[in-house]
């Protein structure tokens, strides 16, 4: 039995808690299907899926990820736990609403929670309205998001719009006043017909009264955070755990893959081309132009040899209007991730065996055009969870980071990680 199934609906959110089930002491394996769940070694309490379901349409990603719970539950999973993105990225359209219902009717429960705070990164929820430190969501730098905007910090009318479910509100002071009054609210809230829970979370207690309040629930969603503290309600007298910060050697070149245009990657990018080449995609031309991969294959193949290089379709708040306003919003998405996994899959041709790549959806075109099915992950630590190795006759070991995070030094600490994996043999 599996203690733990993770249905990720992006790469890098997913590899995070892996990565955090791990420091736990917890061996959490990352795969890209459930059919590889044939594969888990017998060691595995807890798996991850990772898939890249954020912004494909609401019925084919709901599909998808009951496709993931069959399979979780034909291998006895006691807990499946749905992981979407801590700033709740979605639109009126999902995918989290649909997702969650969806999730409801495979595991047959008649409540779930929806959590996506994450308070170690100061990502809190009072009153059903998020905050990022001390700014109100739709306040903050995820309103101008080139693909999901969040104007709205009330998470409560957010997941109300993409959901056909009524959905109500958990808030701090029902929370606080223990889990027996917290069951006797929900169950009197479901008998009126509300089935789903935006529930508050302001601190690390909140999350464990959350974990401890639903630890025996068939379902339950939110962000990175939350199956950390699930891990905590079955382990029990734990000892001091060894953590693994490095995985099997990679030889091979170096490379980045940049996607997301957040600002921290943006700041990111620049600080690495300081020191190094950076190939900056122009999706206006890439648009024109049937053989703009092989100007970049032509650009990698003179550099690559003198250390690692980058290939970046990130962008400033005014490159992505641009590139909207010709293309279209899903168009210019769907182009950038289209030479993101292509150059991945061309860097890979070179030797690269060393890569980080950059943005949740970049991650996961990232992998799809690699054909990785299956990682081992290192213990969570400053590099955020990303850090995973494919194994086999050809390894290869890459950092996946959400774009958000991450000082400007980031590249160059994953690949010094990398670096040393190597040197130990």
């Amino acid at each position: 039995m599996l203690e733990l199934g993770v249905i990720a609906d992006d790469l890098t959110g997913g590899m995070m808690i892996a990565s955090l089930l791990e420091r736990e002491g917890v061996p959490c394996p990352l795969v890209t299907s459930a059919e590889a769940l044939d594969n888990l070694s017998d060691d595995a309490e807890a798996v991850v899926i990772g898939r890249k379901i954020r912004l494909i349409p609401a019925a084919d990603a709901a599909a998808d990820a009951q496709h993931s719970a069959e399979g979780l539950l034909a291998k006895d999973t006691k807990r499946i736990y749905y992981k979407y993105c801590a700033t709740f990225d979605s639109t009126d359209q999902g995918n989290i609403g649909p997702i969650g219902e969806a999730l409801m009717e495979t595991t047959k429960t008649d409540r779930v929670t929806f959590c996506p705070a994450f308070p170690e990164y100061s990502v809190t929820i009072f009153q059903g309205r998020m905050f990022l430190g001390g700014i109100m969501l739709g306040e903050s730098g995820k309103r101008f998001d080139p693909v999901t905007p969040m104007t709205n910090s009330n998470l409560v009318e957010v997941l109300q719009a993409q959901s056909k479910k009524k959905v109500g509100l958990i808030p701090h002071s029902q929370l606080a006043a223990g889990k027996d009054s917290c069951n006797t609210y929900i169950d009197k809230q479901v008998a009126d017909g509300t089935n789903l829970f935006i529930i508050d979370a302001v601190d690390g207690d909140d999350t464990t009264r959350i974990a401890e309040l639903t630890t025996d629930w068939p379902l339950t969603t939110g962000a990175d955070a939350m199956p950390m503290f699930l891990a905590r309600t079955w382990l029990k007298n734990q000892g001091e755990v060894e953590q693994r910060t490095l995985l099997p050697p990679s030889p091979g070149y170096e490379a980045v893959v940049a996607g997301s245009c957040a600002v921290n990657t943006q700041r990111q990018v620049t600080h690495f081309e300081k020191h190094h080449p950076v190939f900056r995609v122009d999706l206006l031309k890439a648009s024109e132009d049937s053989n703009y991969i092989d100007k970049i294959e032509d650009w990698a193949k003179e550099n690559i040899k003198d250390g690692p290089v980058c290939v970046s379709t990130s962008a400033d708040v005014e490159g992505v209007k641009r590139s909207q306003a010709k293309l279209g919003r899903d168009a210019a998405a769907a182009l950038a991730d289209d030479i993101n996994g292509r150059s991945a899959a061309m860097l890979k041709e070179l030797g690269v065996r060393k890569l980080v790549s950059v943005g949740g959806e970049t991650s996961g075109q990232v992998f799809n055009s690699l054909g990785i099915e299956q990682v081992q992950v290192s213990s969570f630590d400053n590099l955020s969870g990303g850090y995973c190795h494919e194994a086999g006759p050809d390894p290869m070991s890459l950092v996946l980071k959400a774009g958000g995070l991450g000082n400007e030094e980031f590249f160059f600490t994953a690949l010094k990680r990398m670096r040393e994996a190597d040197a130990k043999g």
